[in-house]
């Protein structure tokens, strides 16, 4: 079986080669046959892919302990959805994994494009595939999940594996890496279609308008990726938090904030024909991030609890990255002629400065969390010792910005297009910016002192009233001219214009967010040995040990503290905080008792067990839902902004020299 998955793999790896050569020739030389065949060669990649990945997951799923991968990641005793996991759950398998989605995704961009946008097509697939070419690289030749266990000339047969890491043994870690490579391979797809946008000088925003839906389902995915793995480490590394700017945690956020800039400043250019020089270095950014985030997870230059061993490839990432920025930085140069704007910024003062505000902010924030991973590897090189960034330099720097950000939120639907007058300014901030000191007000009389917090909730409240009122002067409208109630009236508006009001409960799931990390500075702690019957308090709850027990199935051994929850003297029932210890790995994992509430968490952690007597970790952690609740709005504008329009619009834009022109119709 191992034969046929390397052999799939090195004949993709050769006809992935072809597809780059025939895609090129054939558009220089104009040969439709050519350029058919390097069509028909990324669909033949994505069908060997697919069979080496079958390959390998029946091994997985079979128990095949004569493949190294198999018996490094699974063993007897673990659940099918774990062993199917394991699949991505170590190095090799997670790298045949990144090419296996990326051959789906450029399968699925030369059916969907068979007849349509012909002039870069070609280039297009000739970028994927490079791309492709050079994952294929690292599977075949490098950590090709194929290799058998040997000793001299002999394959080996080992009883048993080692089994998946206790700490990826959790439901969520079962989704949150698909999820994550979902939106890191994804965004090769904008990057493909706006660097064949600049080589082949295409006239207009066609790219754009092809890869909008692209672009907004990749963020998503990532969007979704990012907090499973937050929630992962919320539930189970013990330490009560869900974000600690660990560098692999931060190599994912930084496509995300790349990607956001990116999603706004499009807007600029489409209604606009503005920010094109942006929109390329943004996009082109992004992508090279979510490989600078793969090559940050499997090489083992930095320490996580999510990183890999160390491992050769880092090099072959480094030769891809500089190649591939010094390509693009050329090409942009080359190409600022085709990239003038067509308009220029008339006023500080208006909707388009907003967006190039929240362009900067973001793409600041970004290059504060790059500098803050990377300066161990800097001060490691340039330096005596290796010098770490905690969480504490990460917030100093990173919640001002975030503040900041959530400011323009609020502000941007407030800005006129062009120039907004003082009195508009007046009549739009005057209902928003009252109340929001009203709250900050009254939260300071009711003893708040946190700077930040107050803030915060303050902006909270100023960037869902702007947002509330949006839908109203709006639902009002309709309601006025069909008689619809106020909801129905709501929904209609939506469906009219997607886009911008999706884009709004995107704004909105951000708000609710920002509550739950508002909560933060307001954390109780209590840690304490304990036995049978002993009594331990955190905040307002009360805790009683009744038992401490423990137990035995094949794949490991368990212990758990059963407890007597009280709040303010009233039952609240009992919570069973366990630790696991699984035989096969020699390593042991959490798994935290929880009662999530709106208003707070109460969060126990069984950090340890000698003999009769247990060590508890106990929280509490106010407003963290809201996170959570903030998440899945944010799920649902997204998806509510991917819904075609019930109204197709057409942007009018107005050039530099005055005379203004309209653009082919744009679904949005």
């Amino acid at each position: 079986m191992e034969n046929i998955g390397a052999l799939a793999l090195l004949l993709a790896f050769c006809i992935g080669l072809y597809a780059i050569a025939a895609s090129i020739v054939g558009r220089l030389k104009g040969k439709p046959f050519l350029l058919l065949s390097g069509e028909r060669a990324m669909l033949a990649v994505c069908l060997l892919v697919t069979a080496a990945s079958v390959v390998l997951v029946y091994s997985l799923l079979t128990g095949d302990f004569r493949m190294a991968y198999v018996a490094s990641h699974t063993n007897k005793a673990m659940p099918v959805f774990y062993k199917f996991a394991a699949w991505w759950g170590g190095q090799e398998g997670s790298l045949l994994f990144w090419s296996w989605l990326l051959s789906c995704y450029g399968a699925t961009v030369v059916l969907l494009n068979r007849k349509s946008h012909r002039h870069i097509m070609p280039w297009v697939v000739a970028i994927i595939s490079s791309v492709q070419l050079f994952f294929l690289t690292l599977n075949c030749f490098v950590v090709s999940p194929f290799q058998v266990l040997a000793e001299g000339k002999l394959i080996v047969n080992v009883p048993d594996g080692m089994g998946l890491s206790p700490l990826l043994q959790y439901w969520a870690m079962v989704i949150h890496p698909p999820f994550l490579y979902l939106g890191y391979v994804g965004f090769a797809i904008p990057f493909a279609f706006a660097m064949a946008s600049l080589i082949s000088r295409a006239p207009g925003d066609s790219w754009i308008h092809i890869t909008r839906r692209w672009t907004v389902v990749t963020w998503l995915f990532q969007s979704i990726g990012i907090t499973l793995g937050a929630g992962w480490a919320y539930h189970v590394l013990g330490w009560g938090g869900y974000w600690m700017w660990d560098p692999v945690e931060n190599a994912s956020l930084l496509p995300w904030l790349g990607g956001t800039a990116f999603l706004h400043s499009v807007m600029m250019q489409e209604k606009k024909g503005m920010m094109k020089v942006w929109n390329m270095v943004l996009i082109a950014s992004t992508f090279f991030l979510c490989i600078f985030g793969t090559f940050l997870t499997r090489s083992g230059i930095v320490s996580s609890v999510h990183a890999f061993a160390q491992s050769p490839i880092g090099k072959y990432f480094v030769v891809f990255l500089a190649t591939g920025i010094a390509a693009v930085v050329w090409l942009i140069i080359d190409r600022l002629d085709f990239l003038k704007s067509e308009a220029p910024l008339e006023s500080v003062v208006s909707r388009e400065s907003s967006f190039l505000f929240n362009n900067l902010i973001l793409l600041a924030s970004c290059f504060a969390v790059l500098w803050g991973t990377l300066f161990p590897i800097i001060s490691e090189q340039f330096g005596t010792e290796k010098i770490s960034l905690d969480a504490v330099w990460f917030n100093r720097l990173m919640v001002p910005i975030g503040l900041f950000l959530l400011f323009l939120t609020g502000v941007g639907p407030l800005f006129a297009w062009r120039k907004t007058s003082m009195e508009s300014l007046r009549k739009n901030f005057q209902g928003p910016g009252i109340g929001m000191l009203l709250v900050v007000g009254a939260l300071f009389a009711a003893g708040m002192r946190h700077p930040y917090a107050l803030i915060s909730f303050g902006l909270c409240f100023f960037v869902a009233a702007t947002i509330t009122m949006e839908f109203f002067r709006g639902s009002m409208a309709i309601r006025e001219k069909t008689g619809m109630n106020p909801i129905m009236a709501a929904v209609e508006l939506t469906h009219r214009n997607t886009r911008r009001y999706g884009g709004y409960l995107v704004h909105m799931g951000i708000v609710l967010m920002f509550i739950g990390f508002s909560g933060k500075p307001f954390d109780q702690r209590a840690t304490a040995e304990v036995d049978k019957g002993s009594v331990m308090h955190v905040g307002r709850y009360t805790l009683q040990v009744v038992d401490l027990i423990d137990g035995d199935t094949p794949d490991y051994q368990w212990d758990t503290a059963v407890l007597k929850v009280a709040k303010d003297g009233e039952n609240l029932g009992e919570l069973r905080p366990t630790r696991r210890f699984y035989k096969a790995s020699k390593e042991g994992s959490a798994h935290v008792a929880l009662r999530p509430r709106l208003n707070e968490d109460l969060y126990i952690n069984y950090a340890s067990r000698e003999g009769d007597k247990a060590v508890l970790q106990a929280y509490v952690f106010p407003l963290v839902n809201w996170v959570w609740i903030g998440v899945l709005v944010l799920v649902f504008g997204t998806l509510v902004a991917l819904v075609p329009a019930k109204v197709a619009r057409s942007y009018a834009r107005t050039e530099v020299v005055g005379v203004t022109r309209k653009n082919a119709p744009v679904e949005v």
